[in-house]
């Protein structure tokens, strides 16, 4: 059995990185909490269709690449390294491979960027509700495309989510696996609290690098390195587990909910320790509004919180181990 990824697998990966370094610095992140706001850069959402980011779960004959989630978690990874603002992770991971099964007339707008597709479910809070062009809800056990519903803003701790709450969602009945889809939800957001863990880890290393105190670089203190080492040591834990869960994902394995209730355990604790030795070893200034350290931590206490809590999920892996299928 080969338990790493290709090198295509890895060059895709390291393209989507330098197209994200490019195009999405800690500004256009920081720009997108302004109320004005559109909450996301279309430019860069149709740079990420023609690249074939957003397409590559619909099959080659919707305009996709036909791949799979063992394809997409490196790149959704990437997004978290990013604080990618916008609805990647429910667009590309969920919806896409939804529209396209269904047979959706939105599926080719949907691959090639030109719009923007969110998922929840519930009507009551959806994420990234104000900036997307459609929704798709899987509320009462099936699954709606909704547009252009009325909606009502809604506050989050990540000031670019624009979650809202949804009224009066009539929408048209969409044929899938509500099931899969959150599946896929709950492992996009494991695969980005990795890359926002690591990103976090990277960030306080450089700093404490930088930064000296009587004389010396305050990183070079045992304290802060083992802060440091213990956070990176959850975040390499956590990868193999999240990896895991996107080829159980993949191959539709028995173990699929376990696998990815799994990943998002590991990758909840990882973001949230890297969060809080990031902010400690950053010292007064973590605490600012100034730094951009704040934009990757709140996206991580975001998605702490979303598509079922830590609980939740180690519950529904206690279950799996109890009562196997």
């Amino acid at each position: 059995m080969h338990f790493r990824f290709s090198e295509e697998q890895l060059a895709f990966r390291d393209a989507v990185r330098a197209l994200l370094d490019d195009a999405c610095p800690p500004s256009a992140v920081r720009a997108t909490w302004a109320p004005a706001h559109r909450g996301y850069d279309p430019k860069l959402w149709e740079q990420l269709g023609e690249m074939g980011v957003l397409g590559m779960l619909a099959p080659l004959d919707a305009g996709g690449l036909g791949m799979d989630e063992v394809d997409l978690v490196l790149c959704l990874e990437e997004t978290g390294r990013a604080a990618l603002p916008g609805p990647i992770v429910e667009h590309a991971a969920v919806a896409v491979p939804l529209l396209a099964s269904a047979g959706s007339a939105l599926t080719a707008a949907a691959v090639a960027g030109e719009v923007s597709v969110t998922f929840s479910q519930r009507a009551s809070r959806v994420g990234w509700g104000a900036v997307a062009d459609a929704i798709v809800l899987a509320d009462d056990g099936g699954l709606r495309l909704v547009q252009g519903a009325p909606s009502v803003p809604l506050e989050s701790v990540d000031g670019s989510r624009r979650d809202v709450a949804v009224r009066a969602p009539a929408g048209t009945a969409l044929e899938g696996d509500a099931a899969l889809a959150f599946d896929r939800a709950v492992l996009g957001a494991a695969a980005q609290e990795c890359g926002l863990a690591a990103r976090m880890i990277a960030m306080t290393v450089e700093y404490t690098g930088a930064r000296r105190q009587f004389g010396v670089p305050v990183g070079s203190y045992q304290a802060l390195k083992h802060h440091l080492a213990n956070a990176l040591l959850l975040v390499e834990h956590a990868r193999p587990a999240v990896y895991r869960a996107a080829w159980s994902v993949a191959r539709g394995a028995p173990a699929r909910a376990r696998d990815v209730s799994m990943a998002k355990v590991l990758a909840d604790r990882a973001a949230g320790v890297a969060a809080r030795a990031a902010l400690q070893c950053h010292g007064a200034i973590g605490y600012t509004w100034e730094h951009d350290l704040h934009l990757w931590m709140k996206r991580a206490w975001a998605l702490e919180r979303v598509w079922g809590t830590t609980a939740a999920h180690r519950a529904r892996v206690a279950d799996a181990v109890v009562s196997p299928s």
